[in-house]
C-alpha cells in the first residue's frame, strides 16, 4: 500500500514557534545585567559615577605630571587663579591645584579605606549573630548599642586626640563605630534569609554556619552590603573634612579637603578661592557618591526595578 504524503502547510503550530522561543531567549539576562541596565537608565546615577572616575583619576595623574609639588613654597603668594596658577596660590605661595588633588588622595584614602573596614567587621558581625540568634545575638546586638550610645564624633575626637595625627588614625578612629549600621542591617538581612528553604535544605545537608554564611547569607545580602558601602564612603570623608577643619586631621605639609578648608577660611574675604575649590570638591564628591548609591538602590530594589 502506497503511503500517503503528509504536507506540512495543512497543519498549524501549536504554542509558540521555534524563532519566538529564540527571541525570548536572547532576551533572558542575569540578575547583574538587569541591575545595571536599570542603573544605567538613571541619569544622575551616571553623572554621580563620570564625576567620581574624573577626580579619581585627576587624584592619581595631576600630582605626579603637575609642575609644582603639594608643598614647593613658590614664592607667589595669595594669588588669584590664573592660566599658571589654575586655582589660585595661599599665603605660603603654595599651588592650591596640585594640593587640591593631594588632598583628594587623603580625603577619597580616608572614606574608602574606613567604609572597607566597616564592611568587613559590619558583615561578620551581622552575619553571625543574625544566624546564631539568641543569646549571642543578644549580646553581639547589645554591643551595638553600647557603641551607638555614645556619640560617633566624640569618640572619633577622643581617640584622635589620645593618637598622634595622620592618615592611619584618622581610619582607625572613623572605623571603631562606623561598622554597627552595616552590622545591624547585614543581621536583619541574614535573619530573613536564613529561614528560606535553600538555607534550610543547606543546613539539613550538614553546611556548618561558616558555609551558610559564605555561600547563601552574604552573596543574598550583597545589595543592601553595596548601598550601605557606597553611602558610608561619604559620610566619613565628610567626616574628615569636618575634622581636618577643626585641627584633627593629617598634618602639615600633607594636604587634605578639610585643612585647606581650615586655612582658607582665615582669609576668606581676601583670598575666598583658597576656601572656593576645596569645598567645591567635597560638595561634589559627596553628591556624587550619594547619586551613585541612590541609584544602586532603586536598581538592586525589586519593586523600584518593575
Amino acid at each position: 500500500m502506497q503511503e500517503e504524503v503528509m504536507d506540512s502547510n495543512k497543519f498549524e503550530m501549536v504554542g509558540i514557534r521555534q524563532e519566538e522561543t529564540d527571541v525570548l531567549s536572547a532576551k533572558s539576562i542575569s540578575f547583574w545585567g538587569t541591575v545595571w541596565r536599570t542603573f544605567v537608565r538613571n541619569k544622575l546615577a551616571i553623572t554621580g559615577l563620570i564625576i567620581l572616575l574624573v577626580v579619581m583619576l585627576m587624584a592619581l595623574i595631576v600630582p605626579e605630571i603637575w609642575r609644582y609639588s603639594y608643598s614647593e613654597q613658590t614664592g607667589i603668594y595669595n594669588h588669584a587663579p590664573n592660566a599658571d596658577f589654575l586655582f589660585g596660590t595661599d599665603n605660603l605661595g603654595r599651588d592650591i591645584f596640585v594640593r587640591s588633588w593631594v588632598g583628594a588622595r587623603i580625603s577619597l584614602a580616608i572614606g574608602l579605606s574606613a567604609a572597607a573596614i566597616d564592611v568587613i567587621i559590619g558583615v561578620l558581625w551581622g552575619s553571625v549573630a543574625g544566624i546564631v540568634g539568641g543569646k549571642v545575638d543578644n549580646f553581639m546586638m547589645r554591643v551595638a548599642d553600647i557603641l551607638t550610645a555614645v556619640p560617633y564624633l566624640l569618640v572619633v575626637i577622643l581617640l584622635l586626640v589620645v593618637m598622634d595625627q595622620g592618615l592611619f588614625p584618622m581610619i582607625v578612629a572613623l572605623s571603631i563605630t562606623g561598622w554597627v549600621r552595616m552590622a545591624r542591617i547585614v543581621r536583619g538581612e541574614v535573619m530573613s534569609i536564613k529561614n528560606q528553604e535553600y538555607v534550610l535544605a543547606a543546613r539539613t545537608l550538614g553546611a556548618d554556619t561558616k558555609h551558610l554564611i559564605r555561600k547563601h547569607l552574604i552573596p543574598n545580602s550583597l545589595g543592601s552590603i553595596i548601598v550601605t558601602m557606597t553611602l558610608t564612603i561619604p559620610a566619613a570623608i565628610f567626616t574628615e573634612s569636618f575634622l581636618s577643619y577643626i585641627g584633627l586631621g593629617v598634618t602639615p605639609p600633607m594636604a587634605s579637603w578639610g585643612t585647606m578648608a581650615s586655612e582658607g577660611n582665615e582669609a576668606i574675604m581676601t583670598a575666598p578661592w583658597r576656601l572656593f575649590f576645596p569645598a567645591l570638591l567635597i560638595s561634589i564628591t559627596i553628591f556624587a557618591f550619594n547619586a551613585v548609591g541612590d541609584g544602586l538602590r532603586d536598581a538592586l530594589d525589586p519593586k523600584l526595578r518593575k
